[in-house]
């Protein structure tokens, strides 16, 4: 029979650990010594063989290993331990060779993580110390893993909120390659209107308009298979590329191939993009286009009344090697003339009934004497874009243009 003292200096050293362990997690010191410390405590303090540590973050996972075998790191948690909700001594039913104890750890009720505890010491006579002590152990467990996770939690909740700076910072640069329709053409031959919003913080929508001469102008649309970053940085570089080769004299077929080869090396074939692009010269009234597999934009002739397509002419860039075949498009303008340039954001937008919206609506808001600016202004409120419609799965940029 244990002595009084005997009993007092076990509670001691229960509270001391459990004190050193409260301190070192006050004092935020990181997981590598919090574990160490809770090993020492076990093995060292306790005279415990073995251990092992299942945790769950964002699945299970092995935390800690001291003297099992490599294998059992792998062992399946969700079909093995989890209908296990007290502490339990191994039998033969469960088939752990080594394992004496397995001691369940929960938080709010939910187990968190599993501790295994074999090769304990025995005493001469009567019970383990360590069977005396599972309470004791289970506790200090909860303490140990709780804390670990939330150092998990912290470092995970200061890595996005970085990535979250990060992508703010990426999308107001993105935002500076857009032009703004302030400052894009507003003279009686040509007026210029851009609207754009990303789904996601950046995206790989990309619209531009360049005054190339003084009776020359040009203006492009494009998009990026894929989203995110990765479309964003494509179509940064792809930005810097156009405006650097587009010019009043340029042939649009061999700014093509060139676009073309500067995508395929830049992007190794995982990512392409469409890409409509066009000089309107207001001397003669000629504009010209190639429309590399974008949606085509659409048209209105005040003056006939006519709606129009400016459809495809090769495939997208990016697509293959070597673009097999281009196809410029000249047309002549007569009076009043509307360009509705746009991405698929906008076209496959589904209303109510789940049917996408294709270009009816543009049509249906361009079919009128009104600036295109003003048609687009009233079309993006009646479809909600971008605050109101619950069905924007995309980014959605349009370019509108009215040609004199």
């Amino acid at each position: 029979m244990k002595i009084p003292g005997d009993r007092l200096k076990i509670s001691k050293f229960k509270l001391d650990s459990l004190l050193d362990i409260t301190m070192s997690i006050n004092a935020h010191l990181p997981t590598e010594v919090l574990l160490s410390k809770y090993e020492s405590i076990l093995r060292d303090s306790l005279g415990i063989g073995k251990i092992l540590i299942f945790k769950l973050s964002d699945e299970w996972e092995c935390l800690l290993n001291g003297g099992f075998p490599k294998d059992y790191e792998y062992i399946d948690v969700e079909e093995k331990l989890l209908h296990l909700d007290e502490i339990t001594y191994v039998s033969s039913e469960l088939d752990f060779k080594g394992v004496d104890i397995i001691v369940p750890v929960f938080n709010n009720n939910v187990q968190i993580a599993f501790l295994f505890i074999g090769d304990i010491e025995e005493e001469g006579e009567g019970m383990s110390p360590v069977i005396k002590h599972l309470n004791f152990i289970q506790t200090i467990s909860n303490i140990i893993i709780v804390a670990i996770e939330n150092i998990r939690l912290q470092k995970e909740r200061l890595k996005q909120e970085a990535l979250k700076k990060e992508l703010e910072l990426a999308a107001r640069m993105q935002k500076m390659l857009i032009p703004d329709s302030r400052h894009m053409p507003r003279r009686p031959e040509v007026t210029v209107h851009g609207f754009y919003y990303p789904h996601y913080e950046v995206g790989g929508d990309y619209y531009d308009c360049i005054r190339l001469s003084d009776t020359k102008t040009g203006f492009c649309i494009a998009d990026v298979s894929g989203k995110g970053m990765p479309a964003a940085i494509l179509m940064s570089n792809f930005q810097a590329s156009f405006r650097a080769l587009f010019s009043a004299d340029s042939d649009l077929e061999e700014l093509l191939h060139k676009l073309n080869s500067i995508v395929v090396n830049n992007a190794a074939g995982e990512k392409f993009i469409t890409f409509f692009v066009a000089r309107y010269d207001h001397t003669n009234r000629i504009l010209e286009y190639v429309n590399a597999a974008h949606t085509a934009p659409v048209t209105y002739d005040t003056s006939t009344g006519q709606v129009g397509f400016l459809n495809s002419t090769c495939v997208g860039v990016g697509m293959l090697d070597n673009i097999p075949q281009i196809k410029k498009i000249s047309l002549p303008v007569q009076g009043h003339f509307k360009i509705v340039c746009y991405t698929d954001g906008l076209s496959e937008l589904k209303d109510d009934y789940g049917f996408e919206t294709g270009t009816k609506e543009i049509i249906n808001y361009i079919s009128n004497s009104q600036p295109v600016e003003q048609n687009m202004k009233d079309m993006l409120a009646y479809l909600g874009i971008p605050d109101a419609n619950p069905y924007l799965f995309d980014d959605v940029s349009i370019l509108a243009v009215d040609l004199r």
